[in-house]
């Protein structure tokens, strides 16, 4: 079913047109010069008075003749169109979703709880009218499901910055959500304008749990980076010292020079230097 423009023509010409047929049946009548021709004149006039439509702004209405798609009304304004036809409004706002909380497992098998604000507006009232029922309904269905697809696919949270995460790829993964819908909802005739993740949290029953793992996680991510960064330091104070004749290292001494440097770089807290004054034998 595809969209296509019905017929119609301004519903001020037809009120005028109305009002001569009145006219003219009335003077037949009341002259009683052809007074039957005066009465299929005012037949004539009652199929014009069942085509006016109001066509609002943002606004379609689907014209259907006995059954039949007869075509939509687009533009604003006051028209007549196919007589005895049944008119259905549909809408072309701009109007948001906002789904549940829905409850769902991540890549991982974490129970998470997401939920996302959809925008969309509907772009083929023909689509929208007969080929789903109740396209409202139908896309609230198609967005919970998309969301719980999307979710599925990504992991709450990565720190080894191996792929996107639904926590650290927000953009990311509304696009992904944005071109699933779009391709769920085209059926319906409905262009999603926008998808956006709202909330976003693991389940009560594991949260404590998980926060616990996710500190660990970037506790060890960040000495990762610390005990990297520390290596490097101690490379270079002794390829430096090396290289200007400051001192001569023995393997001893550079095991031990090693050893008091990561221990100083490293340790999360200040290091107190204990100074060597010889001894006392």
């Amino acid at each position: 079913m595809q969209e296509r423009k019905a017929w119609t023509v301004s519903g001020f010409a037809g009120i005028l047109l109305v009002v001569l047929l009145y006219a003219a049946s009335l003077s037949l009548m009341i002259t009683e010069t052809l007074p039957v021709l005066g009465v299929v004149l005012i037949a004539a006039s009652v199929p014009i008075l069942s085509g006016f439509a109001i066509v609002q702004p943002n606004q379609a209405i689907v014209v259907t003749f006995f059954g039949s798609y007869a075509g939509t009304l687009r533009e604003s304004g006051f028209w007549l169109t196919v007589p005895f036809s049944v008119r259905k409004k549909v809408s072309l706002r701009v109007r948001n979703f906002n789904s549940a909380r829905l409850k769902v497992n991540d890549i991982e098998g974490n129970p998470i709880e997401i939920a996302a604000v959809v925008v969309f507006r509907v772009v083929d009232s023909a689509k929208a009218s007969f080929d789903v029922d109740q396209y409202e309904q139908f896309v609230e269905i198609q967005s919970e499901t998309a969301l719980r697809h999307v979710a599925g696919k990504y992991p709450y949270d990565a720190f080894n910055d191996s792929g996107y995460s639904l926590r650290g790829n927000s953009d990311e993964v509304a696009t992904v959500l944005s071109r699933e819908l779009q391709d769920r909802l085209s059926v319906a005739g409905v262009e999603v304008l926008e998808a956006r993740l709202t909330h976003l949290a693991y389940s009560t029953e594991i949260a404590s749990a998980m926060l616990q793992r996710q500190q660990a996680s970037a506790i060890i991510a960040a000495r990762s980076r610390i005990v990297e960064g520390a290596v490097g330091m101690v490379q270079m104070a002794i390829a430096q010292l090396q290289q200007e004749g400051i001192i001569e290292l023995d393997e001893e001494r550079k095991a031990a020079m090693i050893n008091n440097l990561l221990v100083a770089i490293v340790s999360d807290r200040s290091a107190n230097p204990v100074i060597n004054t010889g001894s006392l034998y």
